[in-house]
């Protein structure tokens, strides 16, 4: 039920987007942005995240299992089953390719990015959130990270001055970032909920 309504506040806010990561176009990979956690070198996602095409991801996934099972470390490997995962709405098992890539390669922000956006399609906010901001001590400015910070800082937490805070880096450290319009306008919405009651009058 708290996953049901993270994801409908996450399309309420625009959506998280997944970080690019090293998804090969063989798979069909779909390189997801828009508001909420976003992806390498994206700007905004769709409101769902997309299906692959045509077949079962077991079936997609087991040339990539078999060559991980020659190459348990790999992490390119790795990164592309948690992309297959994630893509086909079973964030459980990207978060645990995801986190076995980290394990190899942990500051690798564009993948933390989308093991947070993992977190936030589970429902788990708070864990989230705690990836972004670990992906942020990495690169301070990376701008996949402060856009999803501030998605689930106000759909997840209604930290409505956190998300401001977040969003406002991400203009000003990334001043031709794609969808400032709607960062401006997400911005403008989350002060307005931040000085709306509390309580009924």
């Amino acid at each position: 039920m708290l996953a049901l309504v993270c994801l409908l506040s996450g399309l309420a806010m625009g959506y998280v987007v997944r970080g690019p990561s090293t998804a090969p176009a063989a798979l069909g990979m779909a390189s997801t942005s828009g508001a909420a956690p976003v992806e390498n070198g994206s700007s905004g996602s769709p409101a769902e995240v997309p299906q692959l095409p045509g077949g079962n991801v077991g079936t997609m996934a087991a040339p990539l299992l078999a060559a991980l099972e020659a190459d348990p470390k790999n992490v390119d490997i790795l990164v592309q089953l948690g992309n297959l995962y994630s893509d086909n709405r079973d964030p459980n098992k990207a978060v645990e390719y995801y986190q076995r890539a980290l394990d190899q390669r942990p500051s690798d922000v564009n993948v933390r990015t989308d093991m947070g956006t993992s977190y936030w399609y589970k429902g788990e906010a708070e864990k989230a959130i705690a990836e972004y901001r670990r992906s942020l001590s990495f690169n301070p400015t990376h701008p996949q990270s402060l856009f999803n910070l501030g998605v689930v800082l106000a759909g997840g937490l209604k930290d409505y001055p956190g998300a401001v805070n977040a969003w406002e880096k991400l203009l000003k450290t990334n001043p031709d970032y794609p969808e400032r319009a709607r960062v401006l306008q997400m911005i403008e919405d989350a002060k307005n909920k931040s000085q709306a009651p509390s309580t009924p009058r």
